[in-house]
């Protein structure tokens, strides 16, 4: 007897990464409960909520997003959209982070979202979307030692916008969420990747205190997860979706950045620099 496959027929598929994370998950409840059918996608194991189907994928593994693909093509004959929110935070000197560390936050900041494009296109037909969550960071000049994030950040905007130029051309729209300090797991690994940078860092002089004030400062204005799945939400029911979304954008970051960048880097030795070890 022929095995029957039951497959989902439905408009409105969505595929969602970093579906466990904060961002993610939000994103993904309120999809569901707007009655979108979501595929979840995350390296960690997460509940199933509502209309939500999740499969465990490390983005850094082609061979397991492959297996997910099609895990979901039997599910579904198409996908409406694809959301990017997989992502890892990292703060370090980029003279004194060892290579592994530097390679991997590329490889799953940006070459996971190139990854995941690559093998689900398949699935998006013409009025498609896909959403990329970038960071307030990308198109700014980073501080000191949060170079990494920010660089992985600015390339995943370049991809963005290069592949905007591109799906364009097949009816797929490309928007990406540009959004500032999350209430996610982010923050914490942010104080914690801080820490462990001012305990290990042996070629700058640093005053730990001012710095984790600047941070501080960058990080106090936060937002809920929810409101970045309400601007998802927007990126996927307006008729015309905007390019860049941008939300939670920081005055201090902006202040900084009006200044010409002799005087940033001038402004920030100033704060930070622990003089008191030169005496």
């Amino acid at each position: 007897m022929k095995k029957t496959v039951k497959r989902v027929i439905f408009m409105k598929n969505v595929l969602v990464t970093g579906a466990a994370g904060g961002m993610g998950k939000a994103i993904c409840e309120l999809l569901s409960s707007k009655g979108y059918n979501v595929f979840g996608m995350d390296y960690c194991q997460v509940e199933e909520p509502g209309n939500m189907k999740f499969y465990r994928c490390d983005v850094t593994k082609t061979e397991e997003i492959e297996a997910v693909f099609e895990k979901v093509k039997e599910e579904a004959e198409s996908l409406f959209a694809i959301i990017h929110t997989a992502g890892v935070y990292d703060l370090d000197s980029l003279l004194e982070m060892d290579e592994q560390r530097f390679v991997r936050i590329f490889n799953i900041n940006l070459f996971g979202v190139y990854r995941v494009n690559k093998v689900f296109k398949p699935l998006l037909n013409r009025g498609g979307r896909i959403v990329i969550t970038s960071s307030e960071l990308a198109p700014l000049d980073p501080l000191p030692f949060t170079g990494i994030y920010a660089i992985t950040k600015a390339a995943l905007e370049k991809y963005a916008f290069s592949l905007r130029m591109e799906t364009n051309l097949l009816g797929i729209s490309v928007s990406v969420i540009r959004p500032g300090a999350v209430k996610t797991g982010l923050l914490n690994v942010s104080t914690t990747a801080l820490e462990r940078f001012m305990e290990n860092t042996k070629l700058y002089n640093t005053n730990a205190k001012k710095f984790r004030q600047i941070v501080d400062g960058v990080e106090t204005k936060n937002i809920e997860p929810e409101d970045i799945a309400q601007t998802a939400l927007r990126a996927l029911t307006e008729k015309t979706p905007k390019y860049v979304y941008k939300i939670n954008r920081n005055p201090l970051l902006l202040l900084l950045n009006s200044l010409p960048q002799h005087l940033q880097v001038f402004a920030i030795e100033q704060v930070i620099k622990d003089r008191t070890k030169n005496k």
